[in-house]
């Protein structure tokens, strides 16, 4: 259990490394695209394509940091007010069911990227399976991350960062 929550935190730890210079990026690209085109009068073809790729790879990877930090809003209007037994018995299914839905991402995530694995971008061309490969990646990463979840509840301790 200890070795599955230190990889799941250095995990995080690389994707918030990693989210902070996607996001840097981004902004960087997109002033220097707004200062080109207004000041210069030259638009940068290539930084809207660019933009717009990086723009999801960080909200694939930025959820995967909100459910790491379970910074995802949630209603838990009814599991707060059951007996404690049945808010582990409904936390258990929720990351069994979150579990399952993660497995589908991954799957059909990599499906989606074989099938555009042909297709170039126009811009960047740039291969569109690189792109789309942070479906299955952030689906593993959010499996580690309810696999530890999932065993800090049968343990009977909840995570908490």
């Amino acid at each position: 259990m200890k070795i599955l929550s230190q990889i799941s935190l250095l995990i995080n730890k690389v994707v918030e490394n990693l989210l902070f210079g996607l996001g840097f990026s981004m902004a960087i690209i997109v002033a220097v695209q707004v200062f080109s085109r207004y000041v210069l009068n030259h638009s940068l073809f290539w930084s809207e394509e660019l933009a717009r790729f990086l723009l999801v790879w960080l909200t694939f990877l930025g959820s995967c940091a909100a459910y790491y930090r379970k910074a995802h809003p949630g209603v838990d209007i009814v599991s707060s007010r059951l007996p404690a037994i049945w808010q582990q018995i409904t936390a258990v299914l929720v990351y069994l069911i979150s579990i399952i839905l993660f497995g589908v991402m991954i799957f059909y995530g990599c499906c989606f990227a074989y099938f555009v694995r042909a297709q170039i971008s126009p811009a960047l061309y740039l291969p569109k399976w690189i792109v789309f490969s942070i479906i299955p990646i952030s689906g593993t990463i959010l499996t580690i991350h309810a696999i530890t979840f999932l065993a800090g509840e049968l343990k009977g301790n909840s995570h908490d960062s």
